[in-house]
């Protein structure tokens, strides 16, 4: 053990603690080839040498009988203030009862005086240095270092010992996110963010005083927590809350969600439990009613549907079982409605499954990356449907493609977009691309780059969904668009709501400002047309013209 650590020639400190110049000196001797032996006259300097050594100290021997501070008060001082309690102490006495006695108090072992043995003195030290130092190692492995919870590798382990090889009825599996973390480090500083993990673990070690529990910092800012039921878990965040409230972190600022599993099978694994209750967790991210997430069987076999999707994405890309559909827009401005683009719209027809919604399996390809290859694939089918309708209609019919906030991190995606349209003969603006806001809130400045770059070489940018989040405005003074695609949420509510009226007339009024077109879409009846005329919105998007069709039925749009 002395090589593997320190390598051969360093040699460990030791602090001889004895009122008796020639007690010091007689074990300085004996220690002295073997180790680094520093000296104190009693219980006081000996406090003050460790102060000085900068936890350098690896053993002490401590004489009990010492005036101004003992060794048995030193032992009390040492074990109250627990600062050093990680370096061992060895006593040193000629009365038995007092070795047993200082025992009690704190030493580790002891060595008899007069010492006549330095063989087994040194023998004795080897051995106490060895074994705290191997506790030290299994310590820094088995701990977060800055928490002082347990490791995650540790925590799994000792859950299997709590369940005894079964699951337990009154024992739930807890993941504790602190969403929107970042924040605290980017607004207070990384100082201040690890004192935030260190209170909610201080919290967390509160909550099982008198109950049975342990926890973990499982990555990051995330928490594992097995524990006995709780009948409200929302005092729990809520205790949480408070105490961050209390050291300046708003509850604005951080939130906390948790996610509980209490209904896991006996055969899963307590790997598998947390990952239950962690997909508990993400079904309240961003949920500002509900920041409590709790894994049921209707989870679960939303898990297992959610899983088939994900392996069968690649073969269904293959087969073609992914199809585009397109939405026509019609302008109404001037006369009669007049077809001017349309909009590309994914649909998946699955062999076994029949028709899936969008709304299941694009946020599910958004979690896991698969929307690039996705968005990609409907790129590229877009594109060779514009030039199929060149060459047989001799006009060119527009297309919308949505570029989602995954696809903005993509290296390479404005050389993707240029090489899309080159390779169908096409110019830039004859794919338009629609970007949401919430691609701004994640990463503004690398929004702003992508954008710029795509707009030198001849793209036109879309603002979808205008208006649904608190970025919109922001956005405009950031980022140069071609139009603004009016959130259907308003259009739908305008004739009944008077704030959704406003908002419409207030996004016609910014576009026109900025001298751009503005798109409605989610038009379903002739009242809406009208009035979205009557305030000058250039384009109708919706199911009065049509809802998304496939490319053949299309074409009679464009036959008119």
């Amino acid at each position: 053990m002395y090589t593997e650590i320190f390598g051969v020639g360093s040699k460990r400190r030791v602090l001889v603690v004895d009122d008796e110049y020639i007690n010091r000196e007689i074990l300085g001797n004996m220690l002295c080839d073997k180790y680094d032996v520093i000296y104190a006259g009693n219980g006081e300097e000996a406090f003050e040498k460790l102060q000085e050594s900068d936890g350098s100290i690896s053993l002490i021997l401590m004489d009990l009988m010492m005036p101004v501070m003992t060794g048995f008060e030193f032992l009390d001082k040492y074990r109250t203030e627990g600062r050093f309690t990680d370096i061992p102490v060895i006593v040193m006495t000629q009365e038995e009862q007092a070795e047993a006695e200082a025992i009690k108090a704190g030493a580790v072992d002891f060595i008899t005086k007069p010492y006549n043995m330095p063989e087994v003195i040194l023998a004795r030290c080897d051995r106490i240095i060895n074994l705290f130092e191997q506790k030290k190692l299994i310590d820094s492995t088995e701990n977060d270092e800055l928490t002082g919870l347990y490791s995650k590798e540790f925590f799994f382990e000792y859950v299997k010992q709590l369940m005894g090889g079964f699951i337990k009825d009154d024992m739930d599996a807890v993941v504790l996110d602190i969403e929107h973390f970042h924040l605290v480090n980017e607004i207070y500083g990384h100082k201040k963010g690890d004192f935030v993990l260190k209170k909610i673990s201080d919290i967390l070690r509160k909550q099982f005083e008198g109950n049975l529990g342990i926890a973990c910092r499982a990555e990051a800012d995330i928490f594992y927590i097995y524990m006995d039921r709780a009948d409200d878990y929302q005092k729990l965040i809520n205790n949480i809350t408070k105490e961050l409230t209390d050291i300046k972190v708003t509850p604005t600022t951080v939130r906390i969600r948790l996610g509980v599993n209490s209904e896991a099978e006996d055969e899963a694994s307590v790997q598998a439990m947390f990952e239950h209750a962690r997909i508990a967790c993400n079904l309240v991210r961003g949920d500002l009613m509900n920041q409590i997430g709790y894994y049921d069987k209707k989870l679960h076999d939303k898990q297992i549907y959610n899983e088939k999707l994900v392996a069968d994405f690649d073969s269904s890309i293959k087969n073609g079982d992914f199809k585009v559909y397109y939405q026509p827009k019609y302008s109404v401005l001037h006369g009669e409605p007049m077809l001017s683009s349309a909009e590309a719209l994914v649909r998946w027809i699955h062999p076994e499954l029949g028709m899936i919604s969008p709304g299941e399996f694009i946020p599910l390809f958004e979690d896991n990356g698969l929307v690039q290859k996705l968005d990609q694939f409907v790129w590229k089918t877009a594109a060779s449907q514009v030039k199929e309708w060149k060459a047989k209609y001799d006009l060119t019919i527009p297309i919308s493609v949505n570029v989602s906030r995954i696809d903005i991190y993509n290296p390479d995606i404005v050389d993707l977009m240029v090489g899309i349209v080159e390779s169908n003969s096409l110019k830039p603006n004859e794919l338009f691309l629609e970007i949401t806001e919430s691609a701004y809130a994640d990463d503004a400045a690398r929004l702003i780059e992508v954008v710029n770059e795509l707009r030198v070489k001849g793209f036109e940018i879309e603002m979808d969904d205008f208006g649904t989040g608190y970025s919109s405005l922001g956005m405009l003074t950031s980022i140069p668009i071609d139009a603004l695609k009016m959130d259907m949420s308003f259009v739908r509510k305008m004739l009944d709501d008077d704030i959704s009226h406003k908002l419409v007339e207030l996004i016609i009024d910014i576009a026109k400002h900025l001298d751009v077109p503005v798109i409605a879409e989610g038009v379903e009846t002739e009242e809406q047309l009208e009035e979205l005329k009557r305030l000058g919105c250039d384009l109708i998007q919706g199911y009065y013209f049509s809802k998304p069709v496939p490319a053949v039925e299309f074409e009679k749009f464009i036959q008119g």
